[in-house]
């Protein structure tokens, strides 16, 4: 079973892997083959799952939100992530013509409704902005907030790629701690992990979420000579640890990192979600965790 981690001090709890569902449009599942996928990795003890407005070309938690109906019982046993402040040009919204970011307070609050809508819910656990904006007012952000929090509209709020900087200011106008940064994290692109990101949560007691743990499947195709480097020292590391694939090798380096990150899974095939929970299991040694790193950059440490 996967255990439940406090996500900082003043957070909530979740799972300690989270399922993703940014593909949940491509997965071809019927309303109740939906149900009984997220039955499947409840049962298995993944019970956050990962939401954004904007996935599936704002279809996905729709899509969600139908299964969610068919049992509504199974909401008390998850806990709901989301996010916002993407604007992308789509069928959806014709008089778009540019993707861009809008953190304003009317539009965070009006997304929270539209996801609220679309879940069949009456609450999200954590709302995260999606994207660092340019042109992001911290105390209009802050204000969105309070009245969702007022509201019982969102119970705590995270950012999602936010650099240290970014997190501070918006945290700065808060009265409630930021509860994650989610972040990309991978052997082939873990730049948070020496940018001071991981650091500032690693200092918070605050875990973050990692998304793309996998690099969108290049680390098993790819032919550029850092993911041929990447793939086979994996490969080797596989073999050592008796782990079943490389993915597996992949999760545990990335919840080697002192700050302890949540991997998020994106399959919507529940064999590969068992194959992330047993990779919690596995533990690399320093030098093992190093190797891919070196691996990665193409030389050794300094």
């Amino acid at each position: 079973m996967v255990a439940k981690v406090e996500l900082s001090p003043q957070g909530p709890q979740f799972s300690e892997l989270v399922q993703g569902y940014w593909r949940l449009a491509d997965w071809q599942m019927s309303p109740a083959q939906r149900l009984d996928f997220l039955k499947q990795h409840v049962e298995l003890g993944i019970t956050t799952v990962d939401h954004a407005d904007i996935y599936g070309n704002y279809s996905c938690e729709t899509l969600f939100g139908e299964a969610l109906a068919l049992d509504p019982s199974i909401r008390d046993q998850i806990e709901i992530v989301t996010k916002c402040d993407i604007k992308l040009c789509s069928d959806q919204f014709p008089g778009r013509k540019i993707n861009h970011y809008d953190t304003s307070k009317a539009h965070i609050v009006e997304s929270v409704n539209n996801s609220l809508s679309r879940l069949q819910v009456e609450n999200i656990d954590v709302l995260l902005i999606h994207r660092p904006d340019v042109l992001m007012d911290a105390d209009e952000v802050a204000e969105a907030f309070a009245e969702l929090k007022q509201q019982g509209k969102v119970t705590h709020f995270g950012v999602s790629n936010f650099s240290p900087a970014q997190f501070d200011l918006l945290q700065s106008r808060l009265d409630a701690p930021l509860v994650t940064n989610q972040v990309e994290i991978n052997p082939l692109n873990f730049e948070v992990a020496h940018d001071g990101t991981l650091d500032q949560l690693q200092l918070k007691r605050t875990k973050p979420m990692a998304w793309s743990c996998l690099a969108g499947g290049d680390i098993f195709s790819g032919q550029s000579e850092q993911q041929v480097r990447v793939r086979n020292e994996l490969e080797i590391i596989r073999d050592e640890v008796g782990a079943a694939s490389i993915d597996q090798v992949i999760y545990a380096w990335v919840r080697r990192l002192p700050s302890h990150p949540l991997p998020i899974i994106g399959s919507g095939k529940i064999e590969r979600v068992q194959a992330a929970i047993d990779a919690l299991n596995i533990e690399l040694s320093r030098e093992q965790w190093f190797r891919v790193w070196a691996a990665s950059k193409g030389h050794g440490v300094p």
